[in-house]
């Protein structure tokens, strides 16, 4: 068990999901007291004491499920033995043939009956998997193959029909929408069974450790802005929705960490009546560092426009921070949004509405980083003073136009600092039509930002 523990830590880490020693340690004590025949009671144990964050809780439920699968499969042949002989059920079983499987599939997924959903789950998978030994996959395809031959649409929309709503019935449509988010979460849970009994298979050939290696996948912190799925970037918004207020506490520390403000005359006379009259120890009065001012100029178009979505939120929530944040969003024009970002109810509304009254469009709606820059320098470039951060959000690629430097020159000059995040990996700048090179002299960092680990590394090193 211990050797488990110790793998499973090691995938924890590898992943990314932090695992102190000391968190190590407090995970094998806690089997001592719990029954580690459980396995409920295992993945309680080691869930409480080595994750601290609730996005990573299904990264784990997966290496665990890895680590672990023996002991849910003794967990099933013991259930099995208890109400009957396994070797008999499962000889029932394969005896049918795939539609008198799929009918008890849909009975045994309405009623929650989960010793029967496992058993059926795995027959399905021996049947339709077709998993071949020692081959190094990650199972996905065998796992496309048995949820196509069990057909969830069609399952979801059996369940639907056996609740038999009458549409003339009064409060027909609150039982519609309560029988379809029943049948959306039965059909979840029964894929993912299915991709339980495929990932026991493969560990049970390969071990957990190769397995893990093939399966895998990014923390939702890590996954990249320009190349997540349209189901990890929304995932993101629950990873963002708790970084605001971490990140405006920890800019408030530093900004006041090790400064003093004036000498507190007064109170240093008056500490110095314990010493005689003696100012051994000078009071200061609270320091009240001033704040910055934070310009935001975004490429809204569509290769780097979910990075920018993104950045655009963070900054403007922790506002609390700075002076004045002015959110601007470029294409080949460039366009004022503060007011948009300040009343509109969410970042989806205020990208709607950014869409919709066309910002930062001017003549054909392609890049284009010299026009915008321009523009910026003749419409509020006076307005950049010595108070001012300028935030650039973008990827430097102007498709061959040609670029603009002054304006960034400019800017350099009359800021306090000037970034520029880009959200592509380092090693693809100035290649083709990015002139990010151009431009770098004239900021004061040109920083690295693919995802929320590395923004938020960014904003924390903010002054």
């Amino acid at each position: 068990m211990l050797t488990t523990v110790e793998g499973l830590v090691r995938e924890l880490r590898t992943i990314g999901i932090p695992v102190s020693t000391t968190e190590h340690i407090d995970a094998a004590r806690a089997l001592k007291v719990i029954d580690i025949g459980d396995r409920s009671q295992v993945k309680a144990a080691l869930s409480a004491t080595m994750i601290k964050r609730i996005e990573h809780m299904k990264t784990f439920d997966t290496v665990f499920d890895l680590f672990f699968s023996g002991l849910a499969q003794s967990e099933i042949t013991f259930e099995l033995s208890e109400g009957g002989d396994g070797n008999s059920i499962e000889a029932m079983l394969n005896a049918l043939d795939d539609d008198q499987l799929h009918e008890m599939l849909v009975d045994a997924t309405a009623s929650n009956d989960e010793l029967m959903m496992n058993a059926l789950v795995q027959v399905f998978v021996n049947r339709k998997a077709n998993i071949q030994q020692g081959a190094q996959v990650a199972g996905n395809l065998y796992v496309f193959r048995v949820l196509r031959a069990l057909d969830l649409p069609g399952i979801r929309e059996e369940l639907i029909e056996r609740e038999g709503i009458d549409p003339e019935s009064p409060g027909a449509d609150l039982q519609q929408r309560i029988a379809e988010s029943d049948a959306d979460h039965k059909v979840e849970t029964l894929q993912q069974k299915v991709e339980a009994a495929v990932r026991a298979q493969l560990v049970a050939d390969r071990g957990p450790s190769a397995v893990a290696r093939s399966l895998r996948s990014k923390l939702p912190e890590d996954i990249d802005f320009l190349t997540g799925s349209t189901a990890e970037i929304e995932a993101l918004e629950w990873t963002l929705a708790p970084l605001p207020i971490q990140l405006a506490q920890k800019l408030a520390a530093k900004r006041s960490h090790g400064r003093h403000g004036a000498i507190d005359f007064r109170g240093t006379v008056r500490h110095s009546m314990s010493t005689g009259g003696v100012p051994v120890d000078i009071a200061y009065k609270k320091p009240h560092p001033p704040k910055p001012e934070l310009i935001v100029l975004a490429d809204i178009s569509g290769s780097v426009a979910s990075f920018a979505t993104f950045t655009l939120q963070l900054t403007f929530a922790i506002r609390s921070q700075f002076r004045a944040v002015r959110s601007f969003v470029f294409i080949d024009g460039i366009d004022e949004v503060t007011d948009i970002m300040s009343t509109a109810d969410n970042i989806s509304q205020a990208a709607q509405r950014i869409d919709e009254e066309k910002k930062g469009f001017s003549l054909d709606g392609r890049s284009d980083y010299g026009s915008a820059f321009k523009m910026f320098h003749k419409r509020w470039g006076q307005q950049v003073t010595s108070r001012s951060i300028v935030l650039i959000l973008g990827d430097g690629r102007s498709n061959y136009r040609q670029p603009n430097a002054d304006a960034v020159e400019f800017m350099h000059k009359r800021a306090h600092r000037v970034y520029w995040l880009n959200p592509e990996r380092e090693v693809s700048w100035n290649e083709g039509d990015s002139i990010i090179s151009k431009y770098a002299p004239y900021c004061n960092s040109v920083f690295e930002c693919r995802n929320v680990r590395q923004l938020k590394a960014f904003i924390e090193q903010l002054d």
